[in-house]
């Protein structure tokens, strides 16, 4: 179906968090990708608890696969299975330096990502935050949908917005703006999904609740609250993975119709 990215403008709105969340609630087999120029490997730390991994594969061991031309061969060995889901997780650089070496890489395999549709599977990247040495922008302008991830209080917004414009110029310069939207964590705290759009000049495709407690299933791998199913956070999961479905497949349309009309 898709490629879909998440990525934020600053501070720490979540973008992991529902990332993680969005993915092992996809319907669909589905590639977690940490592509984060941190380093900061926050589902392993998180969600895994700092266990150690069956898998020690990175993003890192797929620019190598790249220069020798074998990206799209070595990127399923590459792949961590999460027990209990269709998720697989392809593990982030494990320091800052190592997304130094990563440029090359976001092109190309943001192609290999987007092939992966013929097999049934869909791509959600954690590509973390916006501006840093080491950024997949490459990848980012690629996805069939970008979610900008920030929270709905006044800072927030403010930082956002510059960057919005920013993502704003470059999906208009692909053709490409309707697959650019934004997801919001926490919606009416204080600002509602119809105030922050309009600050940041894009719809709000999808929300997730602001529930600290039930985040910390995700963000620290704690054990599942009371009635965690129920909870505000996994409701509005499963209703912005319907909604970013839905985005992609409108996003698509009007490609396929700009498509059309260059042609004519």
């Amino acid at each position: 179906m898709a490629l879909i990215v998440l990525t934020s403008a600053s501070g720490s709105p979540g973008v992991t968090t529902t990332a993680l969340g969005l993915a092992l609630t996809w319907p669909r087999p589905v590639i977690l990708v940490d592509a984060d120029p941190t380093g900061a490997r926050a589902i392993p730390a998180g969600y895994f608890g700092g266990a150690q991994l069956p898998n020690d594969h990175t993003i890192v061991d797929l620019a190598v696969s790249h220069r020798q031309g074998t990206l799209a061969e070595d990127l399923p060995r590459m792949l961590m299975p999460i027990p209990g889901s269709q998720v697989q997780l392809l593990g982030g650089p494990l320091n800052h330096y190592q997304a130094r070496a990563l440029d090359s890489l976001w092109e190309p395999l943001g192609g290999v990502f987007k092939s992966l549709e013929r097999t049934g599977q869909d791509v959600i990247v954690d590509a973390g935050r916006l501006g840093l040495e080491g950024y997949a922008m490459k990848l980012v302008t690629q996805a069939d949908l970008a979610l900008l991830v920030t929270r709905s209080n006044l800072p927030a917004l403010v930082a956002a917005s510059s960057w919005a414009t920013t993502l704003r110029e470059s999906f208009t310069r692909a053709g490409a703006l309707d697959g650019l939207g934004v997801l919001v964590v926490g919606q009416g705290k204080p600002y509602d999904n119809r105030e922050v759009a309009k600050v940041l000049d894009r719809p709000v495709m999808a929300s997730v609740a602001w529930d600290p407690a039930s985040a910390e299933v995700y963000s620290f791998g704690a054990k599942s609250p009371r009635k965690f199913e129920s909870s505000a956070l996994t409701k509005s999961l499963r209703a912005a993975v319907q909604s970013t479905r839905a985005s992609v497949t409108r996003s698509r349309a009007q490609l396929g119709v700009a498509g059309e009309r260059s042609r004519l």
